[in-house]
């Protein structure tokens, strides 16, 4: 068994595949940061390869693929991403392109070539990382929520496709709300309510994975917020992450 997980080299990408390794997958580890991802290859029991990639460009995605195409992975797992805090007209616009190219652009294309070679033997599980973020549109991360809304959206849609054809691949969305990882410290910004821990979320989520629940949203409140974006309506959401975001500003 083997599983590829992007964004690894930190918070839930990390405990993910420390989770699987437990489990007895066989991993493909990749991220930005070269030393941690050998710090990480080094602790875990089962084999693990790793790739230092940037990908916010698409020809490292696409290269990172025809490197491990040849593999038969079980498990992908898009987790890489990051947000940006401020006014949408403030804010740097290369930023957010690479914030746009991170999180939906390389997502895209390795669900799209992974999903291929996975329908080729009807097995396989793909799980996105999105966020309680995709609920409702964002003010003060305007982008950042609008590409967690992509993930969301774009997972659900093919996991129907999959479930109209009776195929036995599952594609699932993670939403997790605020976790202790370093996405605050990237982002510029402080969480307003207690986080969960890496740890537990990312063992929520893979179990989830395996057990073929398509939307997974880990929290008592996360699950409250997810019910509750529902039935109210945006206006009233969008003026709610408002006022939630100004509080999260760094002093």
């Amino acid at each position: 068994m083997k599983a590829l997980v992007t964004g690894a080299s930190s918070g839930i990408g990390r405990d993910m595949a420390r989770y699987l390794s437990s489990k007895g997958y066989d991993l493909i580890l990749v991220a930005r940061d070269n030393e941690k991802l050998q710090e990480l290859k080094n602790e875990i029991n089962t084999e693990a390869i790793f790739y230092s990639v940037d990908l916010s460009k698409k020809e490292n995605v696409l290269k990172l693929y025809q490197q491990v195409k040849g593999e038969q992975i079980d498990i992908l797992i898009n987790d890489a991403g990051f947000g940006i805090f401020g006014e949408f007209s403030e804010t740097d616009l290369d930023k957010e392109i690479d914030l746009i190219e991170t999180n939906i652009t390389a997502l895209l294309i390795l669900t799209k070539l992974f999903l291929k070679d996975m329908k080729n033997r009807d097995n396989g599980y793909i799980l996105n990382v999105s966020s309680v973020a995709s609920f409702a549109p964002g003010p003060l991360m305007a982008t950042y929520y609008a590409s967690k809304a992509y993930v969301t959206y774009l997972s659900r849609a093919i996991s129907k496709e999959l479930e109209k054809s009776k195929s036995n691949i599952t594609v699932s969305v993670l939403c997790p709300g605020p976790v202790a990882t370093n996405f605050n410290n990237v982002a510029g910004v402080n969480f307003s309510i207690k986080p969960l821990s890496s740890e537990y979320v990312a063992k929520y989520a893979v179990d989830n994975l395996l057990k073929g629940k398509r939307t997974i949203v880990p929290g008592i409140m996360n699950k409250c917020l997810h019910f509750l974006s529902k039935l109210a309506p945006s206006t009233i959401s969008m003026e709610t992450v408002y006022k939630n975001q100004t509080r999260k500003i760094q002093k």
